[in-house]
């Protein structure tokens, strides 16, 4: 990427994301990521004291299906990343990688005034963000 342009989280950000109860089952949480063709379910908060959860496809994989546990059984809340890291949409894609490798995560929600604007990934920095030195 050249040093003069500026590519921000909002420019490549997908503004497509779905919003669960930490009760949702994970059974209801595919059924809702593969509807909506997410890789990623966001968990509302319970209040406004209370942070955003997270949870990756990756997660159910590694928490439900490799452990052997039944997906209707299992709610959202059980194996959730809380607080969800989140970057703001103004923040340089450039930074937003450094976050990611530097606490080993692949996508992160956008919030700004304590709203979820959309969700970035290393998908949206490559493809999008990359693609505009072109």
């Amino acid at each position: 990427m050249s040093g003069d342009q500026k590519v921000c989280v909002r420019d490549v950000m997908a503004e497509n994301y779905v919003m669960v109860d930490g009760l949702t089952t994970v059974r209801e949480g595919i059924l809702l990521a593969r509807k909506h063709q997410v890789k990623a379910l966001v968990v509302n908060k319970r209040n406004d004291d209370d942070e955003y959860g997270l949870v990756l496809m990756n997660d159910i994989a590694k928490k439900v299906l490799a452990m052997n546990r039944s997906p209707d059984r299992v709610n959202i809340y059980e194996i959730m990343t809380k607080p969800a890291l989140a970057v703001g949409p103004d923040m340089q894609v450039k930074y937003c990688a450094r976050l990611f490798e530097r606490f080993g995560i692949s996508r992160a929600p956008v919030i700004e005034n304590g709203q979820i604007l959309g969700m970035v990934s290393y998908n949206n920095i490559v493809l999008s963000g990359m693609a505009r030195d072109e």
